[in-house]
């Protein structure tokens, strides 16, 4: 009576192994397959008869050998159970994906569980694998990240000309002011206004005058380094952060964007319509106390460019 409860155990374990959702591998330390369960045949197209007693590498050559090898050597020696999330290694067998809800997953993200099997003598002989279909958390887990990525990009950037907006610039503006005490590295900055651009507006409209700014945000992004750090900061003005660079380097820099800008040619019409600019300079020195007394100086440069007649760089003394 005890043997036929004890196959009718065995009968539905078996049961349980082959129809858990879920893959469940089992090799031995030489990473020769012993179990292959119906979630690995059906994901893989590999029956169990075609897989077992041959190493787990050799089928799936994408599995790295050498940190399978060290995974299996730690398991052995400290018979601790050992993980491997999606967020580490997206997948260790490379299934594909076919969930309904993430279909934009080409492959099954997977988590992955090693549980150590010891014989009679707890030495341990072999290696259980769990591989969970997490493709769902997964996909939803990035397209999370993305979607607050996008909405982080958005609160800091000005949507007509995608520099960055007056808030956040004025936040980098700080962190760059500070950096300057801490290191005293050269710091210039350049504040620009497009001239008469009332008269733009007024004259060809706001659309084409949106026209005028995004060509200018373009040059201004064509002149300037990875490093350095543009703004539009209302209106038809910008900022210019130029990083580690002295007064000298920041009039060539000016200059070229003032030139830049005045070579520009914009249609309205089959009217060629050009503008210009005036620019302010201030670079960081010990007359400066915060980084709001660095924009006033820069600020200043351009109302003395203004004054003394427009398309020129101005230079308030500080």
């Amino acid at each position: 009576m005890s043997t036929s409860i004890e196959l009718k155990d065995i009968h539905w374990l078996i049961d349980m192994v082959q129809n858990i959702d879920v893959g469940l591998v089992v090799i031995d330390l030489e990473m020769n397959v012993q179990v292959w369960n119906g979630f690995m045949e059906n994901h893989s197209g590999l029956l169990t008869a075609h897989v077992v007693d041959r190493k787990l590498n050799e089928l799936f050559s994408d599995i790295p050998k050498e940190w399978l090898q060290q995974k299996l050597d730690t398991i052995s020696i400290l018979k601790n159970k050992a993980f491997t999330t999606w967020e580490q290694r997206p997948y260790l067998f490379k299934f594909k994906s076919y969930r309904p809800i993430t279909g934009n997953a080409e492959y099954m993200y997977q988590n992955v569980t090693f549980l150590p099997l010891t014989d009679i003598t707890q030495k341990v002989t072999q290696v259980c694998m769990i591989i969970y279909d997490v493709t769902d958390v997964a996909v939803n887990k990035k397209m999370a990240i993305e979607a607050n990525r996008k909405l982080e990009h958005l609160s800091h950037t000005d949507t007509l000309t995608q520099l960055h907006n007056q808030g956040y610039w004025r936040e980098c503006c700080h962190i760059e002011y500070k950096r300057h005490t801490r290191t005293q590295q050269p710091c210039s900055l350049v504040i620009l206004d497009i001239d008469h651009f009332k008269k733009v507006n007024d004259s060809y409209g706001h659309p084409f005058g949106d026209k005028v700014i995004k060509g200018v945000a373009d040059c201004i992004r064509k002149n300037m380094r990875e490093t350095d750090i543009a703004g539009r900061y209302g209106g038809e003005e910008f900022t210019l952060m130029l990083v580690d660079t002295d007064l000298t380097a920041a009039k060539l820099v000016a200059e070229r964007i003032r030139k830049g800008i005045e070579s520009l040619t914009f249609d309205f019409q089959g009217k060629v319509v050009k503008i210009t600019v005036s620019l302010g300079l201030a670079n960081i020195t010990g007359n400066i106390s915060s980084y709001e007394s660095w924009i006033k100086v820069a600020d200043l440069g351009l109302y003395i460019a203004k004054d003394t007649g427009r398309n020129k760089i101005g230079i308030s003394p500080h």
